[in-house]
């Protein structure tokens, strides 16, 4: 009987030939231009994230009764929502306590410490170095205590273990204010050191020299592993066993100490047991592969299924190299395995090269034949290579052989998307429904479901089906309440009440309910517009359909930082010491921080300057912000998400040129998220990411002498070449900004190929029709944060 019955797909894999678009639900599309750069990337994912969240919490249950047993209308409730919202009430501010007061004080005496601090931690070099160890010579007491702290992060930085423990622990002796950080962080370095007896008076009874410390968890384990260093495992068992039935329990660091605890006492049976244990449920961690050395170390072989079932894991998470390592490493070790064993392993190898662009049509056509999954396998793969071929009838044929011989095979699935794609690539509408058409029907619950869904719905529209695309776009919004999708769904389905039916009072129901639900899209804005046009209608009973769309979730936010709370202090004073990774942590450490934390982190990075990492904090806090009424947040959120660093030259290099400033904020918080020294993959530089060749170009024209490609690095210079790009770029479509921005992203050829069909009835129709994802997220998400920019700060 063979060995291996599959290849273990866990979530949505993607696996897409070259030129294919972007999975909605998955990532962002391949590169098309020097702007697909990873600070770009991150930017869209990171922002959908933050949209999405929200709705998808509140999406659960899409019909509400009353009391008396009837249905409550979907305005009704966005409307109470909305009632209930101004009126919610927050945690009371803790009062002044003598902790608080000492916190403070020890703030305040650091403030001058935190340029110096940051210096050190983003540059590391000598004269740094010594700025902060002579902040800590002349300001004794708690100024000197942050210092060493601030040394101590730099030593580990540059793997300097015993100076970093030497800072450590003076940071101890001159200060407490943050006396867990000194403890926790120089037990730490010591044991890097190799000096683990050195962290036991530092860690033995952690949580009760330090109660409410973020460390508290964490110390056990590390206490263990600085006993385990010193070869005492007895003592490591007493401090993990009493904790075993702990959440801290089932994490793998706990897990690993624990199995070597055990190992090093000659338990073999437990310890192998745990090491198992990491190795197939926590693959991708970094104890998985100690794990498996201790397994071979202890003569514990792993068997031939349990090390696939790991390489699967391995493919699922796109490490195609470990996988198919792992892949030829079982097939080497052949033991016990069959020869029909030995074929799949030879298919899911190839499937990785297949990843990684290093297996020909040749190859692929010499694998073994099987059956099951690998044989789905291996015409997933010829549907794949014909694709890259451009051969649509050897690729629609092996389709349709799988859909007959493996109805239920998740490469099936693989390949109707990938081929719906591929379609959608080629503006063949009519086969690009059929794939994606066909994804839905066979499976219904694939992660691609919801995007296959809105693109078929979005190709009949294209065709000119407008009683298909309506059905289909009404369906998009019952079907997936919770999807990205929903507000194009119905802005489309608007439309078409509006132009094709001319139920104008429909119309406006939609337009409405897009308008309040998702008050900040990109289609919120388009809806505003057509229910000017619209004016007055009659009033039309709401469609059942839009009971499903999810009401309006408003967060417990508040605009006041409660100045007393123990951890907002201690992030403070992190800051001052340039300890950035533990701010947030320590923030969302406190039990209220639900109202205020998203603020507070924000708030601390951008007053030193980090207005990158302010951005990105905002948009990793889960508030879905874009479907939130400006009104009920308050504007202290707004202005860290949507910020003006270096709005003196904007303005003035956008004005020299012809350019709103609040469209050039907007694009280059889209490219760089203001950091001047961005560099992308694709050797973009600066704030608008800016090709060296496009600023050698730029900078003669200016006359800018001994330009170097680090210049683009200087906000001002960067600006300056940047808006004479953006107007360049302008000016080659006719003014058109939607034009412009998805040239901007995805080069002109692309664009002039799309505008080359010449058959969208307007602007809106356009965007939604950019094949690329992230080109067309790019678009939408430039023109909705233009309109943001444009209500917060009015007249500047």
């Amino acid at each position: 009987m063979p060995v291996f019955v599959g290849l273990l797909l866990v979530g949505a894999m993607v696996v897409l030939g070259s030129g294919a678009v972007a999975q909605t639900a998955t990532t962002s599309s391949h590169a098309h231009s020097k702007t697909a750069s990873t600070a770009k990337k991150s930017t869209s994912s990171k922002e959908k994230k933050s949209t999405t969240k929200g709705k998808k919490s509140s999406a659960r249950t899409t019909v509400k009764t009353s009391k008396r047993g009837t249905t409550t209308s979907a305005s009704s409730r966005r409307a109470k929502s909305r009632r209930t919202a101004t009126h919610k009430r927050h945690h009371p501010a803790p009062k002044a306590t003598a902790r608080s007061i000492k916190l403070t004080s020890a703030f305040h005496a650091t403030e001058q410490l935190r340029p110096m601090a940051q210096q050190l931690t983003a540059t590391r070099s000598v004269a740094a170095y010594r700025g902060v160890e002579s902040y800590a010579h002349s300001h004794p007491g708690e100024g000197a205590a942050a210092a060493y702290l601030a040394l101590g992060h730099a030593y580990m930085l540059d793997h300097r273990y015993d100076d970093a423990a030497n800072a450590y622990r003076q940071a101890n002796q001159s200060g407490k204010a943050l006396d867990d950080y000194a403890d926790y962080l120089g037990a730490q370095a010591s044991l890097q050191a190799g000096h683990g007896a050195d962290a036991y008076a530092l860690l033995n009874n952690f949580a009760e020299r330090h109660p409410g410390s973020i460390f508290i968890p964490d110390a056990p384990v590390l206490l263990a592993n600085a006993y385990l260093q010193q070869l005492d495992p007895q003592s490591a068992l007493k401090v993990l066993q009493p904790l075993e039935s702990t959440p801290q329990a089932s994490h793998v660091d706990f897990r690993y100490a624990l199995g070597r605890a055990y190992q090093m006492s000659n338990d073999t049976t437990r310890a192998a047991a745990i090491f198992r244990s990491i190795y197939l449920k926590q693959p991708l961690s970094f104890e998985a592969g100690q794990a498996r050395t201790q397994l071979v170390a202890m003569g514990v072989p792993l068997t031939a299924a349990e090390r696939k079932a790991h390489a699967d894991q391995l493919f699922n998470a796109k490490q195609y190299s470990a996988a198919s390592e792992e892949y030829h490493a079982i097939a080497s070790n052949s033991a016990g395995l069959s020869a029909s064993d030995l074929d799949v392993l030879k298919i899911y190898s190839a499937v990785c090269d297949m990843k990684l662009k290093r297996i020909s049509r040749k190859q692929v056509e010499a694998l073994p034949e099987t059956t099951g999954d690998s044989a789905a396998l291996k015409l997933y793969m010829l549907a794949e290579l014909s694709r890259d071929e451009d051969d649509e009838t050897g690729h629609d044929a092996l389709i349709a052989q799988m859909i007959q011989r493996f109805p239920k095979s998740r490469w099936l699935e693989e390949a109707l998307y990938s081929g719906g794609n591929m379609y959608l690539l080629k503006h063949n509408a009519q086969q690009a429904t059929y794939h994606y058409s066909m994804l839905v029907k066979m499976f219904p619950q694939s992660t691609y479901a919801p995007s296959a869904h809105w693109r078929a719905a979005w190709m009949n529209y294209r065709l000119r089906n407008y009683s298909e695309a309506a059905r289909l776009m009404d369906e998009q919004i019952q079907m997936y309440p919770a999807g990205v999708e929903v507000s194009s769904a119905l802005y489309w389905r608007a439309r078409i009440y509006e132009d094709e039916e001319h139920n104008f009072g429909q119309a406006v129901n939609y337009y409405r309910t897009l308008s309040t639900t998702y008050t900040n899209f990109y289609y919120a804005n388009l809806a505003r517009q057509r229910l000017k046009v619209l004016g007055d209608q009659p009033a039309v009973a709401p469609s059942p359909v839009l009971s499903a769309v999810p009401p309006l979730d408003v967060p417990e936010l508040t605009g006041e930082l409660p100045e007393n709370d123990i951890h907002l202090i201690k992030a403070r004073l992190l800051a001052n010491a340039a300890l950035n990774e533990y701010i947030g942590p320590e923030i969302q450490a406190s039990e209220t921080s639900s109202e205020w934390g998203a603020l507070a982190e924000a708030e601390i990075y951008a007053s030193y300057g980090e207005y990158t990492r302010s951005v990105q904090s905002m948009k990793h806090s889960g508030i879905s912000f874009y479907s939130l009424p400006v009104d009920q947040v308050p504007t202290l959120y707004w202005h860290l998400l949507f910020p003006q660093p270096y709005w003196p030259d904007v303005v003035a290099e956008s004005k020299k040129n012809g350019l709103d400033p609040y469209f050039v904020a907007s694009l280059i918080r889209q490219e760089s998220e203001f950091n001047a020294g961005a560099v992308s993959r694709a050797n973009a530089y600066g704030l608008m990411q800016l090709l060296p060749s496009v600023g050698k170009s730029l900078a003669r024209k200016q006359k800018i002498r001994h330009f170097t490609t680090s210049d683009l690095l200087n906000a001002k210079v960067n600006l300056e070449l940047g808006t004479m790009n953006l107007r360049q770029v302008l000016d080659r479509f006719g003014g058109q900004k939607e034009y412009a921005l998805a040239a901007y992203n995805a080069g002109d050829s692309p664009v002039r190929r799309w505008m080359s069909s010449n058959d969208y009835k307007d602007i809106p129709e356009f965007v939604e029709s950019i094949p690329y994802s992230e080109t067309r997220e790019y678009v939408q998400a430039i023109l909705r944060n233009r309109e943001m920019y444009r209500i917060l700060y009015p007249g500047n």
